[in-house]
């Protein structure tokens, strides 16, 4: 992910239930306080009823400002959780967590999607034995890595400076720290707050610190904050503030003796301090550490249960496990229970507090490809209230939101919230306004909004006007392509509704992208105002017209008509060569108006696959299109080595980007994944397992044999589903949803490959 918001930093310098549902908690918290003292206890870990232990949290986190293995970061937390909680080992920048620095300054409540776009409401909290040093190297402690146990619920490690065992453990707005130390001397917690605005409110007849944090890099009203409540279980010694250059840290001291461990409750809330606190009665109240970590385990354990794996190695059970986890990370909640126990939310569109669901933090030019169509059939009910949020974004604020971090946000191009709701509607996804959704989409379609705050079309203007967007707005072809593709969406939704009319109108404006494809290169070139092309063309070069790429990565942007694509590059036969070509053509880019190489030309450079840089997104349906051109086996081929070859348990090959990286595995895995969002149906694939059950969010079970299927067998010579012979490279979504068996025959090679 770059787009503006990165081009700006480089020149500068049902799942709701799971969330308080959960089975035989007390029994799971009793057997946890048994296990205290071993661990992660007996549970073989890999085990049916233990699929969180699979996940590796440092997924990712090896990733720099020059290379990115995922940009992630090792979260604790619930299911599309409101509060995050991770380790800080720098101080001072977005990559806030290196895995070899093997020391940490503390654990950090954060809610950066990316470090691109930076944290905001964040704080650190650490805790500490003998004198407190406040600055963050100057107060952070080794841990050993390799002993550290990482887990979704539960961030349990030894601070060796402090000679303290301590623990974090989430909920979904709340956590409680806790750490025994091996001296009994004094000891206490830093709690860091970062900017030098916003309340510090001690009250040590209630044993508690309240504070606001009001950091944030844009995205938020004026009036926005992060509440904080602190819930100490013994009264302080001391309390104080201090003050450094850039944040003020809250110095907390309790008296030693006693060998009494530390105990805070932390909640937070966007709303208010009463809420904070009600949120931290309603999450935590007096429950055990080990009662809530057992509440964790039941959640995620839960959660993860919904597609089962059988066969796999071990290797490819972390992998997928550890993708399903980062799926279910994004986009946050943020709406907290009010009085009544209805949701109520902050706007980050109109700044006041309103009533219903709102959520935060998802980039829809990242994720529109796989996860919300991944979404819609694994968890279909959370997805619906997801968008019941984005709807209840453009009642707020007057328009759908570009890119919601947590509110209007001008990153990446085009209006691509079209998609999620297209693809919702022809699925029949229920628990939204459609007629309202329409309404908002239709709006950004057919007038100027404000695309610099985060809101409406670039280049509308002339795209109304000419049907295409001319070069001199930045990324005109990125920009066009995704506004005719856009246009089908709505179109979809408008024929859906009834509404013949615009479902015309749209439909004949989604077939814009012919006019910015060259007949005579066979790319997509940018165009001036007089109609004449942009020259000099040169279709290895990076930047405007494009986006995050050149004119190879752009030539398949046309998800919705796929054949008309296949034609105007001449033909199946020719289609397949050019999709070929560009899998084993050199990894060659100019850094064109970038100026320098930036971190996905070179994650492109480190991958196999030529012009395809399956490290960003652009191109993470064009594997499927050598099925739509004739050739199922080349997709499967090719889908297959990217599988093996780009994912680990360890890494992605680029920014991961709030679910995308990760859905784009999980249904590729599976067998299936969606050419084109906004048609209910998935393209056909071949599983990386020999045995898969998808437990549908509709209650349906999509059971997915191959058996046999191994390292040496990527090919699909025939599919069945429901025991009957399917000849089609595409399924229903339909099909699959009500519940289905599909039945692979695979081998070791094909005739045609």
């Amino acid at each position: 992910m770059l787009g503006r918001s990165r081009r700006d930093f480089l020149q500068a310098s049902g799942l709701a239930a799971l969330g308080t549902a959960f089975v035989d908690a007390k029994a799971q918290a009793q057997q946890g306080e048994r296990q205290e003292e071993t661990g992660r206890g007996s549970a073989k870990a890999g085990t049916p009823n233990d699929l969180a232990e699979l996940i590796n949290l440092l997924q990712g986190t090896d990733s720099t400002y020059y290379f990115s293995r995922g940009n992630t970061l090792p979260i604790a937390a619930m299911p599309f959780g409101m509060a995050h909680w991770t380790l800080q080992s720098r101080s001072g920048t977005p990559w806030m967590f290196q895995p070899g620095d093997r020391r940490i300054q503390g654990f950090r409540c954060t809610h950066q999607l990316s470090p691109w776009l930076s944290d905001y409401g964040h704080a650190v909290f650490l805790p500490f034995s003998g004198e407190p040093k406040p600055d963050p190297d100057a107060r952070s402690s080794s841990y050993r890595p390799e002993e550290a146990q990482l887990l979704p619920y539960s961030l349990r490690l030894k601070l060796l400076r402090y000679q303290a065992d301590v623990e974090l453990v989430p909920t979904e707005r709340c956590c409680i720290i806790t750490a025994k130390f091996a001296d009994a001397g004094s000891c206490g917690l830093l709690l860091e707050i970062p900017g030098k605005s916003g309340a510090v409110e001690p009250d040590a007849s209630r044993k508690v610190v309240r504070f606001e944090s009001r950091a944030n890099a844009g995205g938020v009203p004026e009036t926005f904050a992060t509440y904080y409540v602190v819930q100490f279980a013994e009264p302080w010694q001391n309390f104080e503030v201090r003050e450094s250059r850039s944040n003020r840290v809250g110095v907390v001291c309790f008296q030693g003796g006693g060998n009494r461990p530390l105990d805070a409750r932390i909640a937070t809330s966007f709303i208010s301090f009463e809420q904070a606190s009600r949120n931290l009665q309603l999450e935590l109240g007096d429950r055990s550490p080990a009662e809530l970590r057992a509440r964790g385990r039941e959640t995620w354990n839960t959660a993860l249960a919904r597609i089962a794996i059988e066969g796999a190695t071990e290797e490819q059970r972390r992998t997928f496990y550890s993708c399903l986890y980062r799926a279910l990370l994004f986009p946050r909640v943020w709406h907290e229970p009010d009085g009544d126990g209805n949701p109520s939310h902050f706007s980050a569109f109109n700044g006041k507090v309103m009533p219903g669901v709102m959520y935060a933090d998802h980039g829809y030019w990242d994720v529109y490809r796989a996860w919300y169509p991944f979404m819609s059939l694994v968890y279909p009910e959370r997805l619906g209230e997801i968008l019941a949020a984005w709807v209840n974004a453009y009642r707020e604020g007057g328009w759908m939101p570009q890119f919601p971090a947590p509110g209007y946000r001008a990153c990446m191009s085009g209006s691509l919230i079209d998609s999620l709701f297209a693809d919702a509607v022809v699925k029949n996804i229920a628990g939204f306004d459609r007629e309202e959704a329409y309404e908002g989409l239709r709006k950004h379609a057919m007038q100027p909004g404000d695309p610099n705050r985060g809101y409406g079309r670039q280049g509308i203007e002339y795209y109304l006007k000419l049907g295409y967007i001319p070069a001199r707005v930045s990324q005109s072809v990125a920009e066009t392509a995704d506004a005719a593709y856009g246009d089908f969406c709505i179109a979809q939704i408008a024929a859906k509704l009834g509404k013949r009319e615009d479902a015309e109108l749209f439909l004949k404006r989604s077939k814009n992208w012919r006019k910015i494809f060259d007949p005579q290169t066979r790319f997509f070139r940018g165009r001036k105002e007089d109609g004449s092309w942009l020259e000099p063309f040169d279709p290895f070069t990076w930047g405007s017209p494009y986006e995050e790429g050149a004119a190879w990565q752009h030539r398949w942007n046309v998800p919705h008509d796929g054949p008309g694509l296949v034609a105007a590059l001449g033909g199946q036969q020719a289609a397949v060569a050019a999709l070929e070509e560009m899998l084993t053509l050199p990894p060659r880019f100019n850094v064109g108006v970038y100026g320098q190489e930036i971190h996905e030309m070179s994650e492109m450079a480190a991958l196999p696959f030529g012009q395809y840089m399956h490290n960003n997104q652009p191109v993470h349906h064009v594997l499927y299109l050598f099925a739509a051109a004739g050739r199922p086996d080349r997709t499967q081929y090719w889908v297959r080595r990217v599988l093996n070859e780009a994912y680990s348990p360890r890494d992605f090959c680029g920014d991961e980007d709030t679910g995308s990286m990760a859905a784009w595995y999980i249904l590729s895995a599976l067998g299936f994944y969606p050419l084109c969002p906004g048609k209910p149906e998935y393209t056909l694939g071949a599983p990386l397992f020999p045995h898969a059950t998808i437990h549908a969010g509709s209650g349906a079970r999509i059971v997915i044999e191959a058996p046999g299927n191994g390292p040496g067998t990527p090919y699909a010579a025939r599919v069945l589903v429901n025991e009957a012979e399917h000849r089609s490279t595409s399924i229903e979504h339909r099909t699959l949803a009500r519940g289905a068996r599909l039945r692979f025959k695979m081998q070791e090679s094909t005739a045609q490959a």
